[in-house]
């Protein structure tokens, strides 16, 4: 990506496609170009800080480029001086782009930047993992996916696969997702799921409800919220340009025109600002009002947040041409998959039993950090199927990245930070753990990887924690499994030290 190639950055949810491409722009931004950062949809491209490809391109809602429209772009000055000043193109989710749109933005690069070359020459970033939600059909016929296009066969971008994870546990839940990648679910991935069905949060638990359809989601929040008895505030979005930019702007931003809360209102933030504590998808509660802000407390902490108003701004050509302002909460009793894409949920009631689209059980399962936090009210036969056309591309997709990383050196680290120092993995430990672990699965007649998998046990042989604090600090030990497991871990590592 520095060295100025095109690049598909793939890879399934949670492995880091976010950060990596947060970090390239900010390189990229470092060494002098210029970045267009664009997403196949509204949403998608407020969690990246960007703009809807339609929007950027100019080409808004056409459905093709007819000669017309070539002589309007053409005489477009301001549409020229954007395309001509843009060094690199980032387009995110474009599993949910359809192919004919990356033609014909292809064809208004080369049009606007006069060459022949696949996007006028622009170098290009495409993000996004295709066994997500695909572009939505029309009619009965086959999706059109992006890597389809004739605009993708001419870039023909290099292939950066990303496959190490940092979202799920290894609990069960990231085999079982893995298992759909590779189209090799079994018969216990299926009976590791009914385990959950039916399973009910803790009366002090509240989490998020996702569903597959828009219907009922507004009113059993509003029912929600009208079931609480304490007084509602109510705040309005105010806005900044013109309608039609305003507009456009809206459809992309998760915060609500109109937002009613009260104290006890459950509620997401639908913004990122790590400074103030908060990313999109951090979920808590409304617990007091000061001076009309409502102060939220976040789950499964004791910090409080005094929420402000948060900007959204259209941005074109360097110039804002639209800004919203609002609360970046909104309720969140309950929310649509197609919203939850891109969030990572500590929990979730999950309602699978009306999934309509492959890929759409995979992204809602994929939101949770683990099982134990996977309520699951239904599910039906299409949740746990993913787009039949994908899983040989992703074989070839991974063979193609892997000659890459072969012959690709490392980026040099441009910040100051020292490298921690490299803990030795205590090679007598691990076999004890592993022989633990055996006999565990053995007792309670179940797979050995839903104990502890391979890499959990390597990283408790490697750092050693000695107290029940340090235990939990490990990344693939929950409360559950710390209650559960934690004794036997602790006391295994007391005998060995």
């Amino acid at each position: 990506m520095l060295g100025g190639e095109a690049v598909f950055l793939t890879g399934p949810p949670g492995a880091g496609k976010t950060y990596i491409l947060n970090e390239f722009i900010r390189r990229a931004k470092k060494h002098g170009k210029t970045v267009a950062v664009t997403a196949s949809t509204g949403i998608a491209a407020t969690h990246i800080g960007g703009v809807t490809i339609h929007s950027w391109s100019g080409l808004g809602i056409k459905e093709y480029i007819d000669p017309r429209t070539r002589q309007q772009l053409a005489v477009n000055a301001k549409l020229a001086k954007r395309y001509n000043s843009t060094d690199i193109l980032v387009i995110d989710e474009v599993s949910m782009l359809h192919g004919h749109r990356l033609d014909m933005v292809n064809e208004a690069c080369k049009l606007l930047r006069k060459s022949e070359r696949p996007f006028g020459g622009l170098q290009v970033i495409l993000v996004g993992d295709l066994f997500q939600l695909p572009p939505v059909n029309r009619g009965m016929e086959a999706p059109d996916f992006v890597h389809l296009s004739a605009a993708w066969r001419e870039l023909n971008p290099q292939i950066c696969y990303l496959s190490e994870q940092h979202r799920q546990q290894r609990d069960g839940l990231l085999e079982l997702l893995e298992a759909m990648r590779h189209d090799e679910l079994e018969p216990y991935h299926r009976e590791l799921l009914k385990t959950r069905i039916g399973q009910r949060p803790s009366s002090n638990q509240s989490v998020t409800r996702l569903y597959a359809h828009n219907v009922d989601i507004d009113t059993l929040n509003q029912r929600r919220l009208k079931e609480l008895p304490n007084e509602i505030h109510t705040y309005e979005m105010t806005t900044k340009g013109s309608a039609l930019k305003i507009e456009q702007l809206q459809r992309g931003v998760l915060a609500a025109d109109l937002l009613e809360l009260k104290i006890g209102a459950e509620i997401m933030f639908v913004a990122n600002n790590p400074t103030a504590g908060f990313v999109n998808g951090t979920r808590g509660r409304v617990v007091e009002f000061n001076n009309e802000q409502p102060i939220v407390r976040l789950y499964n902490s004791t910090r409080k947040i005094k929420v402000v108003p948060h900007s959204w701004k259209l941005e074109e050509d360097n110039k804002i041409r639209a800004e919203v302002m609002q609360l970046p909460l909104r309720l969140a009793w309950a929310i649509t998959i197609h919203k939850s894409q891109g969030m990572s949920l500590d929990a979730a009631e999950i309602d699978l039993s009306k999934t309509f689209t492959p890929g759409m059980g995979y992204v809602a399962l994929s939101r949770v950090r683990s099982l134990d936090g996977l309520y699951l009210s239904g599910i039906n036969a299409m949740a746990l199927r993913l787009h039949p056309a994908i899983f040989e591309l992703d074989q070839a997709l991974k063979s193609s990245s892997s000659r890459l990383a072969d012959i690709t050196t490392e980026a040099e680290d441009d910040t100051e930070t020292e490298e921690p120092p490299v803990q030795a993995v205590d090679d007598d430990l691990l076999a004890k753990l592993k022989a633990w672990r055996t006999k565990r699965a053995r007792d309670e007649g179940m797979p050995a990887y839903i104990i502890a998998h391979d890499s959990l046990l390597l990283t408790i042989a490697t750092s050693k924690p000695q107290t029940d604090s340090q235990l939990l600090a490990v990344n693939g030990i929950g409360p559950a499994k710390a209650a559960k497991y934690g004794p036997d871990i602790l006391n295994l590592l007391k005998t060995a030290s």
